[in-house]
């Protein structure tokens, strides 16, 4: 459980094909390194990943690295780099352990025969070239694919009827469509490559140049937060949702359980690519892609703590032609600024592709790659990342492997049109909203004693649901005590937060509660002040006015504002209306009340009550009347009639 499979299966594929003598340009080493300290462990385990700011897969035969897959917490690219050569020189230490298993076996190395080529690719490449390198240098990809359709539909009809009209040789397979089709797409591949090589790209851009980049955020007024993200002919429209823990996705992994705050969904409709078919569940691609983007964006995103909410990110692609999976990443920064999310830094993404000539070994780095160029060329280099570093990085490979020389040349052109993306980008948004969405819930987190926590729950949890009830919150407590309330609107989690907090304080002297009548008796009323928790208001601090009866100030339910004036030895609270008016400045409608002529005890104003029953013993503090016995009368006592 301490170390993830993913690698060791690699290094058995490899030692499988190569003993089951089948064509592969293997063997292939493959090794995870993570780097905590600043010192890079190879094959880490779980918990040293856990200390780590990288997580970097790098596979690799002897002479070359073939693929790489990796993230981390803004890793300057000369660090990258050496990391990167690190994995390859350890993989040759792999390598060698599936050599010596191959002498083991007593198997000699496979000797793999090249297929004939196709002598149908030389007569396509002699009559339709030309043509080919004209529409291939057409600048729009809806026009360019109809040109060299046009081109295909005349190889065909000049290929195929004549092949079936003449004698074939018996040694060569017939032309058939399927045959011309694959020849046709050789010389398609050979044309497109010739033409980068002499640097000329489809739409006219030099090597290093990007598209055209459009930014906009703030497109869906209902969405949290959204952006669009358009860099030529690929446009993602990317949306963020925020939501509470109740939001968090479980995930029940290979390696343990576990809960995700942040989301990245990436959705890629056969629309964007100009075709026609169902749209069912998520393929590799949403998947890859997907969780290619969330990892670039996870390491600028603020801590639970400083930003309780979870997060949803989602990438729609309206257009594609090339570096989709990129084109999320921007615009998932500009949708979490939009939505308010105090991320750390921005993160922009690219892809560099490769065209090589295996003779000559001469090579050309293409930024911003389109779809032909990713389909044509060697190499797709996904690099993500802020102004300072690395934050994603994948290497996907069509060739045998590149060197040391194209990876640090390739984060180097990668770093270049990142800040070129991230300038672009912030015209568009400086810096992440102030406030979140009105259309998102507010949340609201607090730290009590733990030991509390039954006291906000109560018995069968009748206390947290009032509360709830009341404020129109939804409380969350976790074992460590840390709760976490939200509500439609900021009132309703800060009215939460105030009785949680009360709650936990105990009733505090001097302090003004807004609580509710439940009891009225002769000599007062119990208001409930915190949940479960009430206070006497004698009939004396109900008014500086005469009060005849309790019931002229208030009834069972009513809201009362009372000040909290004494706690006894026992824990009985002694509130006071009068004060809490008098503190605040309100106007009190009975403190004009007098006595009428002839009235009896009875309490009220400051004397408390003139000839008629002796007064009441004083309870804690000093003023009207105690609790007495509360199972039987809830009064004060009496004394003599």
């Amino acid at each position: 459980r301490q170390n993830d499979p993913d690698v060791l299966s690699m290094i058995g594929a490899s030692a499988s094909l190569l003993l089951a003598q089948l064509p592969f340009h293997g063997p292939v080493g493959a090794v995870r390194l993570a780097r905590v300290d600043g010192q890079l462990i190879a094959f880490p385990t779980a918990d040293e990943l856990a200390d780590s700011d990288l997580d970097l897969i790098v596979a690799s035969t002897e002479h070359a690295i073939v693929m790489i897959e990796g993230f981390g917490e803004e890793i300057p690219e000369p660090e990258m780099g050496d990391a990167i050569m690190r994995a390859h020189e350890i993989n040759q230490e792999v390598i060698a352990l599936q050599k010596e298993l191959l002498a083991a076996a007593g198997l000699p190395p496979y000797q793999h025969a090249e297929p004939k080529a196709d002598p149908l690719k030389a007569i396509i490449f002699d009559r339709f070239s030309e043509q080919l390198r004209s529409a291939k240098q057409i600048v729009l990809k809806q026009e360019r694919n109809a040109a060299v359709k046009a081109i295909l539909e005349e190889a065909l009809k000049e290929l195929v009827p004549a092949a079936s009209a003449e004698a074939q040789p018996t040694d060569e397979p017939p032309v058939t469509t399927a045959r011309v089709k694959g020849a046709f797409s050789a010389v398609e591949e050979r044309v497109v490559r010739e033409l980068i090589l002499q640097g000329k790209r489809s739409d006219g851009r030099g090597p290093r140049d990007l598209r055209t980049i459009r930014c906009e955020v703030g497109l869906l007024p209902k969405a949290h937060g959204s952006a669009l993200f358009q860099r030529g002919e690929t446009q993602a429209l990317v949306t963020t949702v925020l939501g509470t823990s109740a939001d968090e996705q479980r995930v029940d992994g290979i390696m343990d359980e576990f809960s995700k705050k942040f989301m990245l969904d990436y959705n890629m409709p056969s629309f964007a690519v100009g075709e026609v078919r169902p749209i069912r569940g998520p393929g590799r691609r949403e998947i890859g892609h997907g969780a290619l983007a969330e990892r670039s964006v996870a390491p600028i995103l603020p801590t639970p703590s400083s930003f309780p909410y979870t997060i949803r990110v989602i990438s729609d692609i309206l257009e594609s032609n090339g570096s989709s999976s990129m084109a999320s990443v921007c615009g998932a920064t500009l949708s979490l600024m939009d939505a308010g999310v105090p991320i750390n830094d921005p993160v922009g993404g690219i892809s560099i592709g490769l065209v090589q000539d295996e003779a000559t070994g001469k090579f050309v780095l293409l930024t911003d790659i389109i779809g032909d160029e990713d389909h044509y060329g060697d190499m797709d280099f996904k690099v993500a990342g802020t102004q300072r570093g690395v934050t994603g990085i994948q290497l996907d490979l069509k060739n045998h492997g590149i060197t040391e020389e194209v990876v640090r040349a390739t984060l180097d052109q990668a770093h270049e049109a990142r800040l070129e993306i991230l300038r672009a980008m912030l015209r568009a948004i400086k810096r992440p909203r102030e406030d979140i969405s009105s259309n998102a819930p507010r949340l609201i987190q607090i730290q009590i004693n733990p030991e509390k926590i039954g006291l906000i729950i109560g018995p069968g949890g009748k206390t947290i649901r009032r509360l709830q009830e009341e404020t129109g919150a939804k409380i969350d407590i976790e074992d460590s005590g840390i709760d976490t309330l939200s509500s439609p609107d900021a009132s309703g989690a800060e009215a939460a937060r105030d009785k949680i907090v009360a709650m936990t304080e105990g009733v505090q002297i001097v302090r003004i509660y807004e609580g509710r009548v439940t009891s009225i008796k002769d000599f007062g009323a119990f208001v409930e002040i915190l949940p479960g928790k009430d206070g006497l208001v004698h009939i004396s601090e109900l008014s500086d006015g005469y009060v005849s009866s309790v019931t002229d100030i208030c009834r069972v339910g009513d809201t009362m504002l009372v000040k909290a004036i004494a706690v006894d030895d026992q824990d009985r609270v002694k509130l006071s209306r009068k004060a809490a008016y008098a503190e605040r400045g309100e106007v009190d409608e009975f403190a004009s009340r007098t006595r009428p002529p002839g009235a009896g005890g009875g309490g009220g104003g400051n004397s408390g009550g003139g000839g008629g029953a002796p007064r009441r013993p004083s309870g804690p503090g000093g003023g009207g009347g105690g609790y007495g016995d509360r199972d039987r009368d809830r009064g004060g006592s009496r004394g003599p009639r």
